[in-house]
């Protein structure tokens, strides 16, 4: 049996807030950045989102169907490229049209309801699926979290909603002495299979492939594909932002001819085949269970939820936001619930982030704010809004 290659790539945009002060609250509710969303929306298009799915597509032709890749798009994102570039909208269902591209369930909003509200969490993971039906006209039937955050609980609730097959980080502190290279099964729930992030060589190319201090620079391709081949194990998981390509990493450091050559390298020596999740879990027998009690995620050296959750700021935040859900429960309005879901976006409280050490420049590229507390105080205001409304809602309906 050849041995496999499963490529996933995660689409997300946030929506980004809007600068909103004290004196706001009470009396502008228009709380997002619509001409920031959009401009970076249709720059990444260009640079990003159009040019590699139609890489993708002449790979797959070419390749005759040999390759295959999946996404996971999240209802943001979703949402802005109907609403500021629909163009991104089509070239995906070209691909989806292909047969070779398998799409992915997760929470509508890119949150971390799955660390706070069960029912939260199935409310997004539904509309989630709906949206992946109504622009693929497929069914989504493998699952991956916010940030591949996972532990034992979310597999119960994941697994409660019918999914067979979630992807996570192969995270050292986990894992030990076991390699990512395999499909293992939850403790939890019966029949659920974990797929595992290979972080080294997903890694190289998200993080490492512009980096001329790098010692393996420049990644080409024939280089990467003997690093698959001397690796262990039965599956090698490159998990990554798909915003990599073009965004993260220029066009100008050959990160496009690297994905074009890939295939065709990978699929000439014989060794290896491209797979998607659901194929993965199919082929593979789980070689061990995982128990995963604390949440994991693909964030940071600590790999864990100290991305979002780490620190006093980020933690009242949260807490603010997630106590209104029996209020929002009680009304359910739907103009009021839209903001409660941008709002939980995880993005928000990555923002509030203090990490200046190991991870500090990746948390500063992908931050709009100057300081953690100003992106703290910006959202609390909003969210002070927020409870306002709520609070005048139940008001005005004597509840």
């Amino acid at each position: 049996m050849k041995k496999s290659i499963c490529l996933y790539f995660q689409v997300h945009q946030p929506n980004r807030l809007r600068q909103y002060r004290f004196f706001d609250i009470g009396k502008n509710s228009h709380y997002y950045d619509d001409f920031t969303n959009r401009t970076i929306l249709r720059r990444i298009a260009q640079k990003c989102y159009l040019p590699m799915n139609e890489l993708l597509l002449q790979q797959i032709e070419e390749q005759k169907g040999a390759f295959k890749v999946a996404f996971s798009i999240t209802g943001t994102a979703l949402e802005q490229f109907d609403r500021y570039c629909p163009e991104v909208l089509d070239s995906f269902k070209k691909l989806a049209a292909t047969g070779c591209v398998e799409f992915l369930s997760e929470t509508y909003y890119h949150s971390l309801s799955s660390l706070a509200s069960e029912s939260e969490f199935k409310h997004q993971v539904a509309k989630h699926k709906e949206a992946i039906e109504k622009y693929f006209g497929v069914t989504p039937t493998t699952f991956r979290n916010t940030e591949l955050i996972y532990s034992d609980s979310i597999a119960n609730m994941v697994g409660d909603l019918g999914f067979k097959t979630i992807l996570t980080e192969g995270a050292k502190h986990v894992l030990g002495w076991q390699s990512p290279n395999y499909l293992y099964k939850a403790t939890t729930k019966k029949n659920q299979k974990l797929l595992l992030r290979n972080s080294g060589l997903s890694d190289d190319i998200a993080f490492r492939f512009s980096n001329k201090g790098w010692e393996n620079w420049p990644l080409t391709t024939d280089k990467f594909v003997s690093w698959l081949k001397s690796g262990d194990g039965e599956i090698v998981n490159l998990f990554m932002d798909y915003e990599t390509f073009g965004e993260h990493q220029a066009a100008s450091t050959g990160i496009f001819d690297f994905m074009k050559y890939l295939p065709e390298a990978v699929l000439a020596d014989g060794e290896f085949e491209f797979v998607t999740p659901a194929r993965a879990a199919r082929k593979h027998k789980p070689v061990a269970p995982l128990c995963i009690p604390d949440a994991i995620s693909w964030a940071d050296e600590e790999r864990d939820t100290s991305a979002w959750l780490g620190n006093e700021l980020q933690n009242e935040a949260f807490n603010k936001l997630y106590s209104l859900s029996e209020k929002l429960a009680i009304l359910n309005d739907a103009e009021l619930w839209s903001d409660f879901g941008h709002l939980q976006e995880s993005d928000h409280f990555y923002y509030m982030c203090t990490k200046f050490f190991s991870d500090g420049a990746v948390h500063k590229y992908f931050n709009p704010y100057d300081t953690p507390f100003e992106a703290f105080i910006n959202y609390m205001n909003v969210l002070s809004d927020f409870m306002l409304r709520v609070d005048q809602a139940l008001e005005d309906k004597n509840l």
